[in-house]
């Protein structure tokens, strides 16, 4: 017999539709689905993730959650957790929503705990999760090599390290000079092929204090080859790391900041961070945004 997975499909980071970054996400897949049909149709779909939700291995948390990109399952994700979240409320699944309401993802990092908060109406509105610190890795001290692969001038880069940091996903942080700069990145594959694909660091994810909004804190492409992303519209996994990485090189200031990316590919995407402190420590870091209904779609597999 067919089998027939309902999924729901959004925009996610964007108040309106046809911004933000693309999700589907499978809300009640056969609990025996293997991991190696969850690939093939996140391959088939071709978004930058496809969700799956399962009940949790451990009934303290709320759902097991599964993300794949094109190319590979992932660890965690932001856009995939945030709009997963996004698309039980947005069906029902988690009741009538009221102020603010908890739930608890189990991913590869372990659980992640999210806030739906909802409007007057009772509709999901922001959505936060809470990400875990990240790590600051290894810096690439070639500063003309990692330009040139970005079809860049050494002088466009920012004075500030070229460092790899994860939050669960690892990413190469490029700070640039300029708006432009970030406008002008092309990605050379050949180049990454040769400098930075199967290490620690081989997503890249460049940024600048300078932005098109003026209360944005910066403005950031992403790209990932390996996962078969050639560019993603927004990069939840990578903001959170990015708050702690602009404080801790003075490119920003503030507990709260937001991030512009996707523009670039015409899906504007704004991504919230906020952190908390205690005893002068960063002891939480979230991500958070708004997220979009697209539709809905049944895939029929023999």
């Amino acid at each position: 017999m067919p089998m027939r997975l309902e999924y729901q499909l959004l925009d996610v980071f964007s108040d309106r539709q046809f911004g933000g970054n693309q999700l589907a996400v499978f809300l009640e897949p056969p609990p025996d689905l293997p991991p190696a049909a969850m690939q093939k149709i996140a391959r088939e779909l071709n978004l930058s993730e496809t969700t799956f939700l399962f009940p949790p291995s451990d009934r303290a948390n709320d759902y097991r959650l599964r993300i794949f990109t094109p190319a590979a399952e992932l660890p965690m994700a932001g856009h995939p957790t945030i709009g997963s979240a996004y698309a039980l409320a947005h069906s029902g699944l988690l009741g009538p929503l009221k102020g603010r309401h908890e739930i608890v993802f189990e991913e590869g990092v372990g659980p992640i705990s999210v806030s739906i908060e909802s409007d007057a109406d009772g509709r999901p509105a922001t959505i936060w999760m809470r990400q875990p610190l990240p790590r600051f890795m290894a810096t690439i001290e070639d500063r003309p090599a990692i330009a040139e692969m970005l079809g860049l001038a050494e002088r466009d880069l920012a004075d500030a390290p070229l460092q790899a940091l994860s939050s669960g996903l690892p990413f190469l942080y490029v700070p640039l000079a300029s708006l432009d700069a970030v406008q002008r990145a092309q990605l050379d594959l050949g180049a990454w092929r040769q400098r930075l694909a199967g290490g620690p660091a081989q997503n890249i994810f460049i940024t600048s204090a300078e932005t098109v909004y003026p209360g944005s804190s910066a403005h950031s492409r992403m790209f990932a080859p390996a996962l078969g992303v050639s560019e993603d519209p927004a990069t939840g996994s990578a903001s959170g790391p990015l708050c702690l990485y602009l404080l801790r090189y003075g490119l920003a200031q503030g507990d709260e900041m937001t991030a512009e990316q996707g523009f670039e590919m015409g899906r504007p995407s704004i991504i919230r961070m906020r952190i908390q402190r205690a005893d002068g420590q960063i002891r939480s870091l979230e991500v958070g945004g708004r997220c979009v209904s697209m539709g809905f779609g049944t895939l029929i597999i023999n």
